[in-house]
């Protein structure tokens, strides 16, 4: 049976996962790539995302150019707690 700490290194995994496939996904809209926003596989990427984006970008707004780097501070914050829940 999976400790606790496994199941918190593999959510933090797939919250990972899911900011760097939301990432592609902008990406992909930004040069014109057809991704529906309907598709329930996007959806769950995005929604996932979503969770920890959003308080984010609430708390620090885009740049001047229009730059979003709210994944790059999700993926930090991410790295720290998983390096934080290792050393347990």
């Amino acid at each position: 049976m999976p400790s606790v700490k496994t199941i918190l290194q593999f959510a933090i995994w797939l919250m990972m996962m899911a900011i760097f496939g939301s990432v592609i996904i902008s990406w992909l809209r930004n040069f014109r790539v057809n991704v529906p926003h309907y598709h329930p596989v996007v959806r769950l990427i995005e929604d996932t995302a979503d969770i920890m984006l959003r308080p984010i970008r609430r708390a620090f707004p885009t740049s001047g150019g229009g730059l979003d780097f709210s994944p790059m501070v999700a993926i930090i914050i991410l790295y720290i707690f998983q390096a934080l829940l290792a050393r347990l």
